[in-house]
């Protein structure tokens, strides 16, 4: 084999490395938009109009805030622990409740 030959051939190597990552990368994209797309499909079913509105207001501030309380969200609807739709009052409440939480977890020296 020539020293072309050889260098063809690790460039073709390469290449197909590239595309599969290249194809990996892509599912699991594919896959994460999935799951975003059910989550707000969920959402969408469990909070009223003005509840998800404060709660992508929160989004815009405190990301990941938000994330925990979409997940505490989703849980509650999956065990059955929703009673209909929550409302803004209802979203309020429970935004209370976890920033509650929060700061007793925050440890502070003096």
């Amino acid at each position: 084999m020539s020293e072309d030959e050889e260098l063809n051939a690790i460039r073709q190597r390469k290449l197909a490395e590239l595309r599969e990552a290249a194809a990996q990368e892509q599912a699991v994209e594919q896959q994460r938009a999935e799951a975003e797309a059910q989550k707000e499909a969920i959402l969408r079913q469990i909070l009223t109009p003005e509840a998800r509105s404060r709660l992508m207001n929160i989004r815009m501030v405190r990301p990941q805030f938000a994330e925990q309380i979409e997940l505490q969200l989703i849980q509650l609807a999956s065990s059955g622990r929703l009673k209909g739709r929550v409302n803004d009052e209802q979203l309020k409440a429970l935004l209370k409740q976890i920033q509650g939480q929060e700061r007793e977890r925050k440890v502070t020296f003096r």
